[in-house]
């Protein structure tokens, strides 16, 4: 009755299972009908620690009566703190809070043309994607999207996003050239079926990056 009841009122863009999940506890959850679950998908890779882990759930009340949310017009205290333990234990020296998966793709795109226009021109906007790729949901990543099944009925798509078969070296280098501001890259394709990039293919992709000022 519940999923019944909110199919009509929710946009169709997830084939769903008929299951409506009601609770959960480190790796179990549990329908409304008491039936428990192992949680492989981890929410899609987003609940790392399992459901209601006591630190999370103490950290998310405790905040929640201090402050919930104000935009980034302003700084606040937790913000800088944790943009501060990433950049203090990672490659990077800034970060960019996204709210998706797509929404951090978008920024990569976005700065990977900003950074072709300022260093290498105007004509320097393409980004080489592999096929088989997911990248999101927007209309950017799915053009950067290497499978056409998320492309369909959203056509035309954006330009400037030019596919090669994973692993393809050659392909890769014919590829690249003055236009090409980055190469995107899985190093292992999830959507596309658990497809790992060889170790040949990233060291070729760095190089022709390296050589021709773009991002990898």
């Amino acid at each position: 009755m519940i999923i019944q009841s909110l199919r009509s009122s929710i946009a169709n863009t997830y084939s769903r299972f008929p299951v409506t999940l009601v609770r959960g506890k480190g790796c179990k959850v549990w329908d409304d009908k008491g039936k428990e679950y192992l949680d492989f998908a981890a929410g899609i890779a987003v609940c790392s620690l399992g459901h209601c882990h006591p630190a999370v759930t103490e950290a998310i009340t405790r905040q929640a009566g201090i402050l919930v949310h104000v935009s980034n017009l302003y700084w606040t205290i937790p913000q800088l703190e944790v943009a501060h333990l990433l950049t203090e234990n990672s490659f990077a020296d800034r970060v960019f809070f996204c709210n998706s998966g797509a929404e951090s793709m978008e920024g990569a795109l976005k700065l990977a043309r900003r950074h072709g226009h300022q260093n290498r021109g105007p004509d320097c906007y393409e980004v080489i994607c592999l096929e088989g790729s997911f990248h999101g949901r927007t209309l950017a990543t799915i053009a950067a999207t290497g499978q056409p099944v998320f492309q369909q009925g959203f056509e035309p798509m954006p330009s400037g996003f030019v596919h090669v078969p994973p692993n393809s070296i050659t392909a890769l280098k014919l590829a690249s050239g003055p236009r090409t501001a980055a190469v995107l890259i899985e190093p292992i394709q999830g959507e596309g079926g658990v497809r790992p990039v060889s170790n040949e293919f990233l060291l070729a992709a760095r190089e022709i990056c390296d050589r021709l000022g773009a991002l990898l």
